[in-house]
């Protein structure tokens, strides 16, 4: 990204000078909590540190911070639900198996990004993706459940595998 394309400094502390306030009282609003609201109000500026954009002059500033830290509460709610789901997974678990914390840590981050790739699917190739690695249907069963052909399920399994796949990969050129 070259240097036209950020926020310059004076601008980035204007704008947090300005917006910091507001923009920690609509997230308390929303989240109903304090330290979450202060923790993803950082966060919003913090994103425009590491992805900087240049503001247009005639963008409402608050609606751009307001779009910014609505995703960033999308994305607390889900790692929320997440965490629920996996807390209620190591309740079932005998404590002689339970995962150390750095291994809960690294699971809770992998779901995560599991979460995220899936997201990104259209509908009925996650449901069908889901249906089949969760609930362990038949490809006939799932047919059945999304009112679609077993031709389509395997167009969505197939779908749904070449995205998982494409992901892995992009995420191995990020390693490298």
């Amino acid at each position: 990204m070259s240097h036209s394309d950020s926020i310059p400094p004076p601008q980035l502390q204007a704008l947090y000078a300005d917006h910091h306030g507001w923009l920690q009282t609509w997230l308390r609003k929303k989240l109903g909590c304090h330290f979450t609201a202060e923790d993803l109000t950082q966060d919003t500026f913090v994103r425009l540190l590491v992805r900087p954009r240049e503001l247009d002059g005639t963008r409402n500033p608050r609606a751009y911070l307001s779009t910014i830290a609505q995703g960033l509460v999308v994305d607390h709610w889900r790692r929320q639900e997440i965490e629920r789901a996996w807390v209620a997974t190591l309740m079932l678990l005998p404590e002689a198996v339970m995962p150390s914390a750095e291994q809960q840590a690294i699971i809770i981050e992998t779901l995560m990004e599991v979460d995220r790739i899936l997201a990104s699917l259209p509908e009925k190739p996650r449901s069908a993706f889901l249906l089949a690695h969760l609930h362990d249907l038949t490809y006939a069963e799932i047919a059945g459940q999304l009112n679609v052909s077993e031709r389509m399920v395997k167009k969505y399994m197939a779908q749904a595998m070449l995205h998982c796949l494409s992901a892995n990969a992009s995420f191995r050129e990020a390693l490298a």
